[in-house]
């Protein structure tokens, strides 16, 4: 955070101090208790704090509040500001503090591929810039203050996923960071238990729309059907288009896979670029383009994002490529699980295991709420199509979809489980040096994280 004085903070949300020092200068801001990690911290609460002794190691401490407390209530070393309305005075200083920073602040939502694609931005402009960003995964909306108080003085652009857990998530982001680019990757199915229907859910993803200060800058995957139905006629700034259509503004073709990567050419205003990218699968290559296209908005030439894109260090559990039991090879994709994610390891698990046994161990899709049979039967759809040698699901849900791919007419074998106990007893008799095995969950299912660990080779 850029320090402020107390006095100076004080003045930004028309505060009266009611004890303390208006010289105590502010490095951190918290909302709730547990936000408070360090000393000069300023918090704004209107609770009633009853354990004191335990944020001793915190103070200086600076409190914002409007409720009216008595000074036995208050330790003496507690400086306190009295404020009208708490919220207006936190959203004042919100805003305040926004408007103090004019660089590029990259927002990026969408069903998969955010996490890496803001990754890949970063890595791109860490070379020449001070960047500050999201924690990985991170993305919870009771963290964007101090994602938001991470720009500092010498901060030159600023990336943070914006997720939807429900409608108004990332409007509420956008008060925070007010972006000057929003990328949108794609939307699947997700969160329906708060979005209540696919519609409800791509119109929260089309937020973004809203959040974007007028003249700034929309990337899109143009080849996205639930992205296309976004209605973007009332965006007043510029829209970006990235894919491998002819009309997209970054074009992707000549698409190969290669030794741990994609290589792939990129069009744009009739010069062609040649470019190399870690990790597999055509995803891998929609989120590099729209990385490119966000630092070419920020001054970085397409040559110097391919040369920096050459060294991007992918994610472990994001389709990683080990060797695993009786000689087989493992792709680890226990990273996220939704249809859109799934589809897109299926077709890189039959790429890069051509000739040889492909088997896909898929665990339940989460977060569906209602939804979630028919999301499940989209799914089976989905493997009866690309198609597998062998099919286990783990857990109940994940049987619908082995199921429904049956019932589609996939005839390979099909196993499904209600847990990973007997599943490794399976594998140790099926799998070979002849055989790549596709695991598929998310960071929240600790039995699948497991079993992908326990079917790596042990050294």
């Amino acid at each position: 955070m850029k320090p402020h004085t107390v006095e100076e903070i004080r003045a930004i949300i028309s505060g009266d101090l009611i004890q303390g020092s208006d010289e105590i200068i502010i490095h951190f801001g918290a909302y709730r208790l547990k936000q408070i990690k360090n000393q000069n911290t300023i918090l704004f609460s209107n609770k009633r704090i009853t354990d004191w002794k335990r944020l001793n190691e915190f103070f200086p401490l600076v409190l914002v509040t409007d409720r009216k407390s008595s000074q036995s209530e208050l330790p003496k070393n507690l400086t306190v500001i009295h404020v009208e309305h708490l919220e207006y005075a936190y959203w004042k200083f919100v805003h305040y503090y926004r408007s103090q920073f004019q660089i590029p602040i990259v927002a990026i939502t969408g069903t998969s591929g955010k996490t890496t694609t803001k990754e890949m931005i970063k890595h791109i402009l860490s070379s020449s810039k001070k960047v500050t960003s999201t924690n990985l995964t991170n993305n919870s909306r009771t963290a964007s203050l101090q994602y938001l108080l991470s720009i500092e003085e010498d901060t030159e652009a600023a990336i943070f996923e914006t997720a939807v857990g429900s409608p108004g998530d990332i409007l509420r982001a956008g008060e925070y960071f007010k972006p000057t680019i929003g990328i949108i990757t794609n939307i699947g199915a997700h969160h329906l238990n708060y979005c209540k229907t696919l519609e409800g859910y791509i119109q929260a993803k089309g937020e973004m729309l809203k959040i974007i200060e007028p003249t700034g800058v929309l990337i899109i995957n143009a080849e996205d059907i639930n992205t296309r139905k976004i209605d973007t006629n009332s965006f007043p700034g510029k829209i970006v288009k990235v894919g491998t259509h002819t009309t997209c503004d970054f074009r992707a073709f000549n698409i190969q896979f290669s030794h741990d990567g994609m290589n792939f050419s990129v069009q744009h205003k009739k010069r062609n670029f040649q470019m190399f990218v870690p990790g597999f699968g055509e995803h891998q290559v929609y989120n590099a383009l729209a990385a490119v296209a966000a630092v070419y908005e920020m001054g970085v030439t397409i040559p110097e994002a391919a040369i920096q894109l050459k060294t991007f260090k992918k994610f472990n559990k994001q389709l990683q490529v080990i060797e695993g039991i009786n000689e087989s090879i493992i792709l680890d994709d226990t990273w996220s699980l939704t249809t859109t994610s799934l589809e897109a390891a299926l077709k890189v698990l039959n790429e890069i295991g051509k000739e040889k046994k492909k088997i896909a161990i898929i665990g339940t899709i989460t977060d569906l709420g209602s939804w979630g049979y028919i999301i499940h039967e989209q799914a089976g759809e989905l493997i009866q199509q690309i198609g597998v040698d062998v099919l286990i699901t783990i857990g109940e849900h994940a049987s619908i979809m082995a199921n429904h791919a049956v019932k589609m007419g996939l005839s390979s074998p099909v196993y499904t489980f209600k847990n990973t106990i007997l599943v490794y007893d399976l594998l140790n008799e099926i799998v070979d040096s002849n055989t790549i095995i596709l695991i598929k969950g998310d960071m929240y299912s600790k039995h699948i994280s497991e079993l992908a660990l326990k079917l790596r080779k042990k050294k």
